[in-house]
């Protein structure tokens, strides 16, 4: 088996998940229960015998670096030989070193790391995709066919197409059309971000992108549609048909969590043989109580539950009061979720109190937010980082409370739907 060096691209800001990624880079944001999002791409690699892998941060790195450490979780802390995980950040040393500008431009201002690699092929993976894949499988794919570059390819409904680059594969399976985001898409079959290339063509390609671009380059928007173009470059697909979901908004982000709950889900968890791999800190067993009723549920250890818990996904350390109400929601680490207090539709994250008889996503009002209508517009309500909600306080939907955030509101004064609140706009405490 050829040589394989994995670069995964991990320092996007992402603001379409707003306040969750407002204090962390995206690839480190919670993932049912107990996951980050780039636990996928480091196991995966992992599982495929890839131990020499490069991530590259650049947006608020310190939760992501803090959660990767030296690889032990994923088999990546050897350190011998290149092996083992590096995490690649944007420095200033050179005339070609800068913040990272685009896709394309980050694995360029790397080139030294890919270069001093006894690597074959480089395989490119974003650190913000939910899947199980086998990159041994389409290593063998790429070495049959004899292709400079293979990209996964996989079908969306036609609606969603516009959302992604969307690809024509010829009878032999090369690719002959490709379209960045088109407004109206000629096909249904989309690149999952996932690039497999000769370590030579890639080097060549990186090279003449930073001679020709002007500012930013990405792999999707510049250097994949050139190399298609270029009738001498075998560009080829690998078709793949298991789970895979991009949860960079807020709707995929909370559908792809709540796919988790289905009695048989799409995206197997359990499954030995792919095993999705984390750094976990040491916490105590779940705990259930004696007036606890759960359904259809996730719960993570160090999780106390005392209430009612339907249909949501609970992270490390949460406690359920009893007499709260937890449904359809996303709960991050160490939130409280106090007596009487009802959440809906809601994702509540690290360290947020949520106080006596609060409702949050309590309307038959779906007003799209006022600031991001773009990103929260389908009923859910976010509360950011370490936020408290003093007790009797009523949110609407499509709401976003910002992190650090005091609120407070009765029944004739709630904060209403498609509201956003956030500490720049005043001290911090809010009374409506």
């Amino acid at each position: 088996m050829k040589r394989v060096i994995a670069m995964i691209l991990a320092g996007g800001q992402g603001d379409r998940l707003s306040v969750l990624s407002e204090e962390r880079a995206k690839p480190a944001v919670t993932f049912g229960g107990r996951y980050r999002i780039i636990d996928f791409a480091l196991s995966n690699c992992a599982n495929s015998g890839i131990d020499h892998v490069g991530v590259l941060t650049q947006y608020r790195p310190r939760s992501l670096n803090d959660h990767i450490g030296i690889g032990g979780p994923w088999g990546l802390d050897r350190g011998t030989g290149g092996a083992g995980v590096s995490l690649l950040q944007p420095y200033i040393g050179s005339q070609a070193s800068d913040w990272y500008q685009g896709t394309a431009d980050a694995v360029y201002q790397n080139l030294y790391y890919v270069e001093e690699s006894r690597a074959d092929l480089v395989l490119i993976l974003a650190g913000d995709h939910v899947y199980q894949m086998a990159y041994d499988e389409l290593i063998d794919s790429h070495r049959a066919t004899g292709a400079d570059v293979t990209v996964p390819v996989c079908e969306v409904p036609m609606e969603e197409a516009h959302r992604f680059g969307t690809v024509i594969l010829d009878e032999d399976g090369r690719i002959a059309g490709f379209d960045e985001k088109p407004e109206r898409p000629r096909s249904n079959l989309i690149s999952m971000g996932i690039y497999l290339f000769s370590k030579e063509k890639l080097m060549e390609a990186l090279v003449e992108s930073a001679s020709t671009a002007d500012g930013e380059s990405d792999f999707g928007r510049d250097l994949l549609p050139r190399l298609v173009a270029d009738p001498v470059t075998k560009v080829h697909g690998y078709r793949f048909s298991d789970y895979w979901r991009d949860v960079g908004t807020i709707e995929s982000y909370f559908q792809s969590n709540m796919d988790l709950l289905a009695d048989v889900p799409e995206l197997n968890l359990y499954d030995p043989d792919s095993e999705i791999r984390s750094h976990i800190a040491s916490r105590p067993p779940v705990k259930i109580g004696a007036s606890a009723k759960i359904t259809r549920s996730l719960l993570s250890n160090g999780s106390v539950v005392n209430g009612r818990v339907e249909h949501s996904v609970l992270s490390p350390g949460v406690f359920v009061e009893e007499g709260a109400v937890v449904r359809d929601s996303i709960i991050f680490d160490d939130a409280h979720i106090s007596r009487g207090a009802v959440v809906d539709r809601s994702i509540i994250d690290k360290a947020v109190q949520i106080g006596r008889d609060c409702l949050v996503g309590n309307s038959d009002d779906y007003t799209e937010n006022q600031d991001r209508p773009d990103i929260v517009s389908g009923g859910f309500t976010i509360v950011g980082k370490r936020a408290e909600l003093l007790s009797g306080t009523i949110v609407g939907r499509n709401c976003v409370i910002g992190p650090g955030v005091v609120a407070s509101g009765d029944k004739q004064h709630c904060i209403a739907s498609g509201t956003t609140l956030r500490t720049e706009h005043a001290s911090g405490v809010f009374t409506v």
